[in-house]
């Protein structure tokens, strides 16, 4: 007899209407895949390049940026006491955008030529 365990809504369901059991972690949710982490990399440096008014890195730098932001706000939201990034949502792209302007901004700071 397999064991369920219910994930993501009361009632046994998972939000994708799937039961995961302990073996298919991997198959239909869990970590994020790579394309996942790029999505949400790009989308998290777009907003922090918005916030911070930074005009560079170019697309690659930005995504590099947003990865970098995602995994930063995710320490800071673990040593917080709180998750970090676990799947793709809008939360997994608020917790990136915070570490991506919190980088951007350091960046700023260290990188701010005075004449």
């Amino acid at each position: 007899m397999a064991l369920s365990v219910p994930t993501g809504i009361p009632g046994g369901r998972s939000v994708s209407g799937l039961v995961e059991t302990p073996g298919q972690a991997g198959r239909y949710g869990g970590a994020m895949s790579w394309l996942s982490w790029i999505v949400v990399g790009f989308v998290a440096g777009v907003l922090a390049k918005l916030v911070t008014g930074q005009d560079r890195p170019g697309c690659l730098g930005t995504v590099f940026v947003g990865i970098l932001g995602g995994l930063l706000g995710g320490a800071i939201f673990t040593a917080a006491g709180d998750e970090g990034i676990n799947d793709f949502s809008i939360r997994s792209m608020l917790v990136a955008f915070v570490g991506a302007t919190i980088l951007l901004f350091g960046w700023g700071l260290i990188t701010n030529k005075r004449d």
